[in-house]
């Protein structure tokens, strides 16, 4: 799955997580934190936060945390940068 997304192949690489998630018990935390990953790569920050937050809800050490602030500062740059146009 990591490397469906190093491969730039991020539908495929999202259909497989959710499999693998579907599938997975317990859940894993870096399943969701790739998933989140993928839907970034899309533009759908709304899909990377939510999953980074599943990630982070698993293993609160894990790195979603980290991915999870960065996606809050670029949104919040980009919308405080939207007020000035």
């Amino acid at each position: 799955m990591e490397r469906l997304l190093q491969e730039g192949r991020t539908d495929e690489a999202i259909l497989s997580l959710k499999e693998y998630i579907a599938s997975c018990n317990p859940p894993s935390d870096k399943a969701f934190y790739l998933l989140g990953n993928a839907y970034r790569k899309k533009g759908d920050w709304q899909g990377a936060i939510n999953n980074y937050l599943e990630a982070m809800e698993i293993n609160p050490d894990g790195p979603a945390g980290n991915a999870y602030r960065m996606a809050n500062e670029i949104l919040d740059f980009y919308n405080k940068d939207m007020y000035n146009q």
